[in-house]
């Protein structure tokens, strides 16, 4: 998890604005004479015409442009102004997204893209070296550079959401942008050496990188992938063929074919053969699967081709049994860590025992998948502990009851806040009532909901909400002071109430024993003071102290969640307050790596709210680590579950996962599907792809 990021982080992008102000109008002043320039030596009178165009349209908006662009600039900034640097994907563009957008929009997006990489490549060395010391700003202990807020990419797309909003036309925004690209990249070099000096000056150091090696049970960065780096690596002749518009005419379809229907299917065929090799090569070089792993689904690859062949476009429907076998499978190759962990042998002679079958000659390949999909569910249903899978189930069914019981407990602490005798009670009384009491009287609720009470005077909930008025009073000095006879008759059925509701729950004495020693402390001193009736009457016509009616709230017991011990044995209730309920999920674990704790995970966890269901973590405890799923978070994110590769649970509620992420002990592993990453990545080499022709 980021640090804080520092005060200078928020003054280095005001200067940002501040500069940007200056050079960005110079800039539209420099695209004219590039305009200009360009029109002289146009080859052709239409060519000529179009930049003549071009100048005219920028003359006459020049400011607006300028305005309209610092004005998105300064939103952007706002949005990330003080914040510690946040999750962030590296893709610009997801082959689902790829998949919805029209043929304007693709092209759209390869133009931007060859502005893009031209003003990048002017501006990249300055980049680098101002983005090691903002890195340090923003609280980051390494280098990243999707988080600067000042990238290339967030200028340009502020640009031409300015030019859109402007209502440019695409093909004179193409135009300036592409004759403009190359001094925009010069214009943001210049910007990034003005403020990395300015950091240098205020003594802020460049960040370093992070090298890495490291076993296979690591949460690894796209640049730890040990295949080819699909964003980063030059194009192969053949790799070259793969460019947007290809990629989109082969997920939608062509409706323009040609003439030579012969040749459509062949170019669809030759696309999604590139599309398998690297949609192959991407998954198998991600070491966050273990080498067996690996080694089966590269062997499974020539069947994937042979597939691709008839159905080229197999690998973007995600109900095709194909792609749903990859997704299993690499799916089920995230929750193990080492090859000695239990289950993975069986897992891995399954899996092996599949790939043979598919790559068997003879018969139609695709009638396959079917069964070789059901043939790995049903193993991995075989794998799990006898009775695991209605163990889960009522652990759920148990943590709806945990949540629904907080949330009734929220509002019962709100009445008892409504009372009028609440405020003049003593601090450690009303901090009881509002955690502790409240979670006892919404048990009692919601018990006599599922089951009522034969008679209404028989009712639970009632009698432990009655006694409020006796406990409140007699804490109060004041009054209880005054009438000793009602003190000493009201004691034992006050206590004797208050334990048998907190028994109902299973709280612990010990954790209330404070609680008992205070009340039993101000009811002694009441029963000891001795009043006349005149200092009685001059004691009640004294002002009463203010007394801070929010007072309870500042505590973060307040209504907190409680579990019941045999609803934390349901669960398997993870605390590390609490370690003996953990052990039985902490079995054939692995030696945590020393620098673990030093890597930045490229997903970084920011609180609870950003967990995703079907993410894969790694869970630390005393020098261990397991690796975990998330298999339900319950329907007001207070409790999670979480799930083995041996098909164990545990449960943690959002207190205790956001600990844990403070403390980082829970690093992300995966929070998409690997495939779905692994695609993303083609789409963006077919991006890049494009921006080179």
């Amino acid at each position: 998890m980021p640090n804080a990021p520092l005060p200078v982080y928020e003054q280095c992008l005001t200067e940002a604005l501040e500069a940007s102000r200056q050079w960005i109008p110079a800039w539209l002043d420099r695209l004219q004479v590039q305009l200009r320039e360009r029109e002289a030596m146009a080859p052709n009178y239409p060519e000529r015409n179009a930049l003549i165009d071009a100048y005219t349209l920028l003359q006459r908006q020049r400011d607006n442009v300028a305005r309209h662009w610092l004005s998105a600039l300064a939103e952007e900034l706002e949005g990330v102004s003080g914040e510690a640097a946040g999750p962030v994907r590296r893709t610009s563009l997801s082959l689902d997204e790829l998949e919805l957008m029209g043929d304007d929009q693709v092209q759209e997006k390869v133009e931007t893209a060859r502005v893009q990489q031209l003003a990048t490549m002017a501006a990249e060395e300055h980049f680098n070296e101002f983005t090691a010391r903002l890195s340090t700003a923003q609280g980051l202990r390494a280098v990243n550079a999707d988080a600067n807020p000042l990238r290339v990419s967030v200028y340009i797309d502020t640009l031409t959401g300015a030019l859109k909003a402007l209502q440019i036309a695409p093909a004179m925004r193409a135009r300036w942008l592409q004759v403009g690209a190359k001094s925009l990249g010069a214009a943001l070099a210049d910007m990034y050496v003005r403020l990395d000096r300015m950091l240098a000056a205020r003594g802020v150091q460049p960040a370093g990188y992070n090298v890495v090696t490291s076993p296979d049970s690591r949460v690894f960065l796209d640049e730890q992938l040990e295949g080819p780096d699909l964003l980063e690596e030059p194009m192969s002749e053949r790799a070259a063929l793969l460019t947007l518009d290809h990629l989109h005419q082969l997920l939608v379809g062509s409706e323009e074919v040609g003439g030579d229907q012969a040749a459509d299917d062949g170019m669809s065929r030759s696309i999604a053969a590139e599309v398998v090799t690297l949609l192959t090569q991407r998954i198998t070089g991600d070491r966050r699967l273990l080498r067996p792993v690996r080694s089966a689904l590269r062997d499974m690859s020539p069947a994937l081709h042979e597939l691709a062949r008839d159905n080229p476009r197999f690998f973007a429907d995600k109900n095709n049994p194909a792609r749903r076998l990859l997704d299993n499978v690499t799916a089920r190759g995230l929750a193990f860590t080492s090859e000695k962990d239990e289950g993975f042998s069986s897992f891995l002679s399954e899996l092996r025992q599949i790939v043979t079958e598919l790559r068997r000659p003879g018969g139609k390949l695709e009638a396959r998948f079917p069964a070789q999909l059901e043939r790995l569910r049903r193993s991995q249903d075989e794998s799990l502990p006898r009775g695991e899978l209605e163990a889960r189930g009522r652990a759920v069914q148990t943590l709806v009851r945990v949540e629904q019981r907080k949330l009734l407990a929220e509002k019962v602490a709100e009445e008892f806040r409504a009372r009028p005798d609440y405020p003049k009670a003593p601090g450690p009384v009303r901090r009881f009532l509002t955690s502790v009491w409240a979670q006892v009287v919404a048990k009692a609720r919601i018990d006599e909901s599922e089951q009522p009470p034969m008679l209404s005077g028989d009712s639970t909930a009632k009698r432990y909400v009655d006694i409020l008025s006796d406990l409140l009073w007699s804490s109060q000095l004041a009054l209880a002071s005054q009438n000793r006879p009602r003190l000493v008759k009201v004691i034992p059925p006050v206590l004797r109430t208050l334990r048998e509701g907190l028994d109902s729950i299973d709280y612990p004495r010990e954790k209330v024993e404070a609680f008992f020693q205070t009340l039993m402390g101000l009811h002694e001193a009441a029963y000891k003071t001795q009043r006349s009736e005149r200092a009685a009457s001059a004691l009640e016509a004294q002002p009463e102290a203010p007394v801070d009616p929010d007072a309870s709230r500042l505590n973060p017991d307040d209504a907190e969640l409680w579990m019941r011990h045999q609803e934390a044995r349901e669960t398997n209730f993870y605390d590390d307050a609490l370690p003996e309920t953990t052990q039985p999920a902490f079995m054939n674990t692995l030696p945590m790596q020393r620098d673990w704790s030093e890597i930045k995970a490229e997903v970084a966890l920011r609180d609870a709210s950003s967990l995703a269901v079907g993410s894969w973590f790694d869970l630390a405890q005393d020098e261990q680590t397991l690796r975990v799923q998330l298999t339900w978070a319950s329907p007001h994110g207070t409790l999670f579950l979480f799930g083995t590769a041996s098909g164990r649970s545990l449960s943690m509620t959002r207190r205790g996962v956001d600990r844990l992420i403070e403390t980082q002990k829970l690093r992300v592993v995966a929070d998409h599907s690997v495939v779905d990453e692994a695609l993303d990545a083609v789409a963006e080499q077919a991006l890049k792809n494009s921006g080179k022709r």
